[in-house]
């Protein structure tokens, strides 16, 4: 869903803060960094967690941060209260000023996508922890995830068809290729809700967990993650998701120019060096 309208001639809202900057956003949005792992946690749990557009700018920007630090190598998304993210917050948006056309294919490629690819993009393994709905873009943000863990009371909803909207948010992009596009359609044509069991059955999520028992599983995920290769990681992400656009000839070639690029880190040396001496390798991330 589009996060706020804009009228023409309208710069839009300033650049947004800085990760670290201490603002009203910032609290909306948590943010801690344990055991290498970077946990986002969106806190507007009176309004299920929907997006607003400076929850949005602050999630996009501690996930570029996340790929550039060294300190930082899992990331966990996840929420407060009973909803996970109920999509795009509408009330702030400006509906009384002129539409022209293109406005909204931008908003649209601005926002919601921007916000997706910055999950797909980012060089750190991503788990989405999802405590309850997740429906419109805060359901391809989960989707968007490298690993997806559930509370058994998490509900996954295609809400755009009950708004007669359009799916957003690479919506299109992610569901055919998780669960098949007959699938897909169903889910996006009558935008029923998906219990989390019948989500991980069709797979879109990874496992189910009971609700008191999502954030202790998606910590024991991330920091096994975070003790892992993070740079081998990084290139399979990499590697698997351009797989799906891409035809065998460029997907191994892209596989021979990764572990090419693999072979020169200390993580690879030390993951041979440690089977020779049959030994548990001590990976440092780099």
């Amino acid at each position: 869903m589009p996060l706020s309208g804009r009228a023409r001639g309208d710069p839009g809202p300033p650049r947004p803060p800085p990760p670290n900057r201490s603002t009203h956003s910032v609290d909306e949005i948590l943010h801690r960094v344990e055991a290498g792992v970077s946990w986002i946690t969106l806190n507007r749990p009176d309004a299920l967690n929907a997006l607003t557009w400076e929850q949005r700018e602050r999630v996009i920007a501690l996930l570029d941060a996340a790929s550039g630090d060294p300190g930082v190598r899992a990331v966990v998304v996840t929420a407060t209260g009973k909803g996970f993210c109920a999509g795009a917050d509408l009330r702030g948006g400006n509906t009384t000023g002129e539409r022209v056309a293109g406005d909204v294919a931008r908003m649209i490629r601005l926002g919601a996508q921007r916000l997706i690819t910055a999950v797909l993009d980012c060089e750190k393994p991503v788990i989405a922890a999802v405590n309850g709905t997740a429906a419109g873009i805060g359901a391809h943000l989960a989707l968007a995830c490298d690993l997806v863990i559930a509370a058994d009371t998490a509900r996954f909803i295609e809400v755009f068809v009950r708004r007669g909207l359009v799916p957003d948010g690479a919506g299109a992009y992610l569901l055919p290729r998780l669960i098949g596009p007959q699938k897909a359609k169903e889910l996006m044509f009558f935008g029923d809700a998906v219990p989390a069991a019948e989500a991980a059955r069709l797979g879109l999520v990874n496992k189910v967990v009971p609700a008191d028992g999502l954030e202790a599983a998606a910590r024991e995920w991330a920091e096994r993650l975070a003790q892992g290769p993070t740079r081998a990681l990084a290139l399979t992400k990499q590697l698997v998701n351009a797989s799906l656009d891409s035809d065998r000839a460029t997907t191994l070639a892209a596989e021979a120019t990764a572990q090419e690029l693999n072979m020169t880190t200390a993580d690879a040396n030390e993951g041979v060096a440690s089977f020779v001496e049959r030994r548990t390798p001590k990976y440092l991330g780099r």
